[in-house]
């Protein structure tokens, strides 16, 4: 459905490449969400695929078309921004049928394809209802069926729910993620909120400076990011230098035993905090640690560690039984959570 070769944006004021030859291909009917911190390139991308920011170099074709002098209205791509951005002097009935007025639909074809729109968004019978008695959640929604009314082929969002509260946001991917599959929507999103790229993503695609670090399967970047500015941009704090000798990893914080397969020599090694164990300080075969913080996440604690040597630790445990603040505490080290990065 896309396909981006080589593309590349720079901009003068100030002066910066913010696409840097860039490939990307999106197959139809799937959703590829686009991660990465601010400046990255996240916005650019869809801008200039939107052909709303001129490209400077490369190719880029929607379903096998090349886009290389096609204005914006009539890419047949569907735009929708965090702010939401709806008319105020239209009605939910008039912000959904926007599109469908710019390509002369009919009246009454129009007002049959924005009730099915609310209805599909959860909204039906708010046709007649003024933008501005909405909830935040309720904008966010007519935004989306606005998007969709034209039936465009690449549906892209910028930070969709970036503007709503960590429950609503929540309960809305998992809609969001019903809906593109029951309509066969080909989506491209892009957020800095990786718990909702996860939720929501069948392809997720991590943005550094302009370019692609890694692309992969929610499960294929969670499981193995594929270097240190990936991993700890997903979170991961429990990094650091070692060397792979036959199964055990030699770091700062003693030996280390990797998976099966590991190859040896020099990496960077990540250690998830699911993968480091609890024992008692009187282990003497385990690196002691000072419990100096605790972050309670529901279900379980994070607890900040402190070895003796070596780089501050993460570890997770069970709200119940977890060590309390100053506690000293043995760690072991489980290889199923351990992966070893490029050095």
């Amino acid at each position: 459905m896309l396909e981006l070769d080589g593309v590349t944006v720079r901009f003068e004021r100030p002066r910066h490449t913010a696409l840097d030859a860039l490939d990307l291909a999106v197959a139809a009917h799937q959703t590829v969400c686009v991660l990465g911190p601010s400046g990255s390139g996240k916005s650019t991308l869809l801008r200039a695929i939107a052909g709303l920011t001129p490209v400077d170099a490369g190719a880029m074709r929607l379903a096998g078309r090349d886009q290389a002098g096609v204005p914006a209205h009539r890419r047949g791509v569907g735009l929708m921004f965090q702010d939401h951005q709806l008319f105020p002097q239209h009605d939910v009935g008039g912000n959904i049928a926007f599109g469908l007025r710019m390509r002369r639909v009919r009246r009454a074809e129009a007002g049959r394809r924005v009730a099915e729109l609310l209805d599909l968004v959860g909204m039906a019978g708010a046709e007649r209802r003024a933008v501005d008695t909405l909830s935040g959640g309720e904008q966010q929604r007519v935004a989306l069926a606005r998007a969709l009314a034209p039936g465009p082929r690449l549906l892209m969002l910028d930070e969709p729910l970036g503007a709503l509260d960590r429950t609503l946001r929540e309960r809305l991917v998992v809609e969001l993620r019903q809906l593109f599959r029951r309509l066969g929507t080909t989506v491209l999103a892009v957020t800095h909120d990786q718990g909702e790229a996860f939720a929501l993503a069948d392809r997720v695609v991590v943005m550094r400076e302009g370019r692609i670090a890694q692309a992969g399967t929610p499960a294929e970047v969670w499981q193995r990011p594929a270097d240190e500015f990936t991993a700890r941009f997903l979170g991961f704090r429990n990094l650091a230098e070692a060397v792979v000798r036959d199964g055990v990893a030699d770091t700062a914080w003693g030996p280390v035993p990797v998976p099966e397969g590991t190859p040896p020599g020099p990496c960077l090694l990540l250690i998830r905090p699911s993968g480091v164990g609890l024992t008692g300080p009187g282990d003497a075969d385990a690196p002691r640690c000072a419990v100096w913080a605790r972050t309670f996440r529901g279900d379980h604690v994070v607890l900040h560690l402190e070895p003796e040597r070596g780089p501050e630790l993460e570890a997770t445990c069970p709200l119940r039984g977890a060590p309390a603040e100053g506690a000293r505490v043995g760690v072991v080290f489980d290889p199923a959570d351990v992966v070893a990065l490029p050095g």
